[in-house]
């Protein structure tokens, strides 16, 4: 293991000196609410009656002895959603393995999960982003009965892991283990997949056969294999500590993953705050633990979503981090991974390669890593640079692979496929924004062009196919979708059309103060731009035909025309405000949600 790499120093000491106030208040109150004493203990006779009334004799008999301990169980399962339907028979087993340790477990509650790849360009994903928030008050209402030595949060996918984690963290004074379901088996190839849709964007084959592809490449159970959200989402479980060892990309239904289910169960009780070794997520979730999660996103090349979600989850534990501090970690932390949409391969083939074990191993063998950490499993990250396997039937650990088992997906810090991460913090008269270049070819990645300007992706979708876009390269502006406009749902739906000009050998680019998808590639865009147009951003202010510049290289957006002429334009007006499909519900939220660079959260 070498030294602290400097940036990596530089930049965890800033954050730790930023957040000195926060960060104090979050641990003092982690501080009052600990105990040594089961939690049940303090509640009433009438509330512990409550707590044990559906229980089975067997678990009202050891809820009754103090040193037992009661493992909270927060599930986001649903059947609707692939990565969660495994879910369905987690809290049987692990009640079944809470028993066989003397413990009990209980299901604290149930949250939301509602799946992107559903609402992808229709209605319902301008709930999306506030459904993390949603998630984490649904967490808060299913420990806050305080009946709970411990927890066990089940959750993979995009908004909800995040959510799970901000959630905990108003009871960090727990000791909290994050359990997932696992990677559905390869299906189609991504970029077979990206091809159909290419092609149905451009009117070349109809939907049966886009109906076929896409069914090809989600077909089981488990979480979509492409990279994006939800798997850089257990990508940073690992390099934050909150999973057992190796637990992120195991298939669902095999033994080894319901070893490392009931390994979980172990540790949680293990662990529990009425233990001898109390492990609390105020001391695993650290500003150091943080600062990995950030190094593993720009390592693995992972979903441009998380500049919303680790600033929104470290805010939680009281610790303040910018786009700033990941574009100055990007610059000197090697891309390890080309995974779809960085790369062909999908997340099974980058974990038969080695997986996030070796990538940790590689980035603590480079400095780029704090290895002195607290985890759910012991201290030192170190214990994350290793495989599970079973030995019979037991659960053993070891040393990932000395090297790739493919070098097209999982290189050393010794030979990335890139010097960078690839994630740029982009500044100009337009704003701040954020920009993914490992996915884009370095010719695409700066483009001085006229821009034409939508108020929302589908009047661009409506151009595409009426096929009045300018000839020539051009910058497609859509605004009016950030977090107080609409909720920013995600405009993944822009991507096969964008690409579709690239093909051509036309550059386009993509400024909006919308999202994208963790899917997002090849099209150079500078997403999240804030101040959005709702709260009077300059992009309010762009016409159609203005020229605009983005250089993802140099980090700028920019408008080049007259700065005076410019300030003095009348900003567009907003559009009216969407109800139906519970949007008007969330009217609240979007009053209340502060900016993308502070996560788009409503609670700070």
């Amino acid at each position: 293991m070498s030294d602290i790499h400097p940036v990596l120093a530089e930049v965890t000491n800033r954050i730790i000196e930023r957040s000195r106030n926060t960060r104090a208040a979050f641990m003092a109150r982690a501080d009052r609410y600990k105990s040594n004493e089961p939690r049940r203990k303090k509640l009433s006779c009438a509330n512990y009656a409550h707590v044990v009334a559906a229980s089975d004799d067997h678990d009202k008999l050891q809820a009754a002895l103090d040193a037992v301990p009661n493992i909270g169980i927060v599930t986001a399962y649903n059947d609707m959603l692939s990565a969660h339907q495994p879910f369905h028979d987690y809290p049987d087993k692990i009640k079944a393995a809470a028993r066989k340790i003397a413990a009990t477990a209980q299901v604290a509650g149930g949250v939301p999960a509602m799946c992107d790849g559903v609402t992808q360009g229709r209605e319902g994903m301008e709930l999306s982003l506030f459904s993390r928030d949603v998630i984490a008050m649904s967490t808060a209402v299913s420990l806050s009965h305080d009946a709970f030595d411990a927890a066990l949060c089940l959750g993979v996918c995009d908004k909800i892991v995040p959510g799970l984690v901000i959630g905990a963290l108003s009871f960090a004074h727990l000791p909290v283990i994050f359990v997932p379901g696992g990677p559905m088996s390869s299906g189609l190839p991504n970029p077979e997949k990206a091809k159909v849709r290419t092609q149905y964007a451009l009117g070349q084959v109809g939907r049966d056969a886009l109906l076929a592809a896409e069914m090809a490449s989600y077909h089981g159970v488990g979480t979509c294999t492409f990279y994006g959200t939800a798997n850089s989402n257990q990508m940073m479980m690992e390099m934050m500590g909150l999973h057992v060892p190796g637990a992120a990309f195991v298939h669902p239904n095999t033994p080894l993953r319901e070893a490392l289910t009931v390994a979980a169960t172990q540790q949680a009780a293990k662990t529990a705050e009425n233990g001898k070794s109390p492990k609390r997520m105020a001391d695993v979730l650290s500003e150091k633990a943080f600062v990995n999660a950030v190094v593993g996103l720009l390592a693995t090349g992972g979903s441009t979503n998380h500049t919303l979600h680790i600033p929104a989850m470290a805010r939680a534990g009281g610790v303040i981090i910018t786009w700033q501090d990941m574009d100055d970690l990007s610059r000197v932390v090697p891309l390890l991974a080309r995974v779809y949409p960085n790369g062909s391969a999908d997340v099974n083939h980058f974990h038969a390669a080695g997986g996030i074990g070796f990538v940790i191993r590689e980035l603590l063998s480079a400095g780029l890593l704090h290895e002195d950490v607290e985890t759910i499993w012991g201290t030192g990250l170190s214990d994350y640079a290793q495989e599970p396997f079973l030995d019979g039937e037991t659960l053993k650990w070891r040393p990932v692979p000395e090297h790739s088992l493919d070098d097209k997906v999982l290189r050393p810090v010794s030979d990335p496929f890139q010097a960078e991460g690839g994630l740029r913090e982009l500044n100009g008269n337009l704003g701040r924004a954020v920009t993914k270049t490992s996915a884009v070819k370095a010719e695409h990645r700066i483009i001085e062009a006229q821009c034409v300007v939508f108020d929302d992706q589908d009047d661009f979708l409506k151009a595409f196919k009426a096929k009045t876009l300018p000839d020539g390269d051009f910058i497609c502006v859509v605004r009016f979708q950030g977090p107080r406009a609409n909720g920013m749902p995600e405009l993944h739906s822009l991507t096969p059309s964008l690409s579709a000009f690239l093909d051509e050998g036309r550059k386009v680019a993509l400024v909006s103060d919308g999202r994208m998808s963790g899917a997002s590639g090849k099209v150079a865009a500078a997403i999240h731009l804030t101040p959005e147009a709702v709260d009077g951003g300059p992009i309010a202010k762009l016409r159609n035909g203005d020229m605009l510049r983005v250089d993802c290289e140099k980090g700028t957006v920019d408008y080049l025309g007259d700065a005076t002429e410019f300030l003095e334009r009348t900003n567009a007006e907003r559009p009216k405000e969407a109800d139906g499909m519970g949007r008007e519900l969330f009217a609240h939220m979007r009053r209340a949600v502060g900016p993308a660079d502070a996560g788009g959260a409503v609670f700070w």
